[in-house]
């Protein structure tokens, strides 16, 4: 599968050329939304869409989605002729990304199986990039799934950034329009978590150019 789509010729140029290593700093940072949920009647759309509308009011960020609810993965990690049709919708937006955000509910304390099975699927594509988490749920706001996915995230040599978005009985948080009741705590929050990220990705990704991870 696929682990990069950047050229070796850009690469070395980046390393060698300060002109290049300066514009591939102040480039935006490709981020790629994971939509972690795929439970029937699920919430997590409305979750998305907020959180694209706060990304696109951003110019060092561009934003494309993975929806786990539209990844027919195999739970076998079997490399199928199926399983390969389906990765190739996913995998070049993982690889291609300088950072990450997972949207993910609580199911049983923990986040869902099919996110799970997602990002097992992969795992150079994670390496040396930095992930934001934003949850929802209820009473926790989705925290302790937030919890496990650092766990996850660290074997996979990815770095989770500090801050997150939380929305505690989320389905009262936003009108019947999909619009948050009062949203200046999630915005603020929003903005916090998408700050660390940019820092975080801005490095991780001239390392990327100059030091090649080879964790």
């Amino acid at each position: 599968m696929n682990t990069t789509t950047t050229e070796p010729s850009a690469r070395r140029q980046a390393a060698t050329d300060p002109s290049a290593r300066r514009q591939a700093a102040d480039d935006p940072l490709r981020l790629t939304l994971v939509v972690g949920s795929n439970r029937h009647g699920r919430f997590g759309p409305v979750v998305a869409d907020w959180l694209l509308d706060r990304i696109r009011d951003r110019d060092d960020v561009v934003a494309e989605v993975v929806d786990v609810a539209e990844a027919d993965l195999p739970m076998s990690l079997e490399p199928t002729p199926e399983a390969t049709a389906a990765l190739s919708g996913i995998t070049p937006k993982l690889a291609r990304a300088d950072a990450f955000v997972v949207l993910t509910p609580e199911y049983n304390h923990s986040f869902p199986a099919g996110l799970k099975n997602l990002v097992d699927w992969h795992f150079t594509e994670w390496q040396a990039k930095p992930v934001g988490l934003v949850s929802y749920g209820g009473l926790s706001g989705g925290l302790r799934a937030v919890e496990h996915l650092r766990q996850v995230f660290a074997e996979l040599h990815a770095v989770t950034v500090r801050d997150t978005v939380s929305f505690h009985n989320a389905g009262a948080a936003f009108d019947d329009r999909g619009a948050l009741r009062d949203p200046s705590g999630p915005d603020a929050a929003a903005k916090a978590m998408l700050d660390q990220l940019v820092w975080w990705g801005r490095a991780l990704r001239e390392a990327r150019v100059n030091r090649p991870y080879g964790g």
